[in-house]
């Protein structure tokens, strides 16, 4: 499956849509939090002036999500 091609702030977007929470900011990174249970989820996204993510990154942001990259790749996709 091809992976979408986005930017930093699409996916702090999709990310803050599906119950994560923005946790601070420090320079060009997001880090969000989202707890589900006893299970938290940390996330840390770059967000350089709406330059696209490379897809190692994205995979990695999914992995750190809970996701597989396919299911990420899903959200998008609504």
């Amino acid at each position: 499956m091809k992976l979408p091609v986005v930017s930093g702030k699409e996916v702090v977007a999709v990310l803050l849509k599906n119950g994560f929470e923005v946790k601070r900011q420090k320079g060009s990174h997001v880090h969000l939090i989202n707890t589900v249970g006893e299970q938290s989820f940390h996330v840390t996204v770059p967000v350089h002036s709406n330059k696209d993510l490379n897809p190692f990154v994205f995979r990695s942001i999914a992995r750190q999500a809970g996701f597989t990259p396919e299911e990420f790749s899903e959200l998008f996709r609504k």
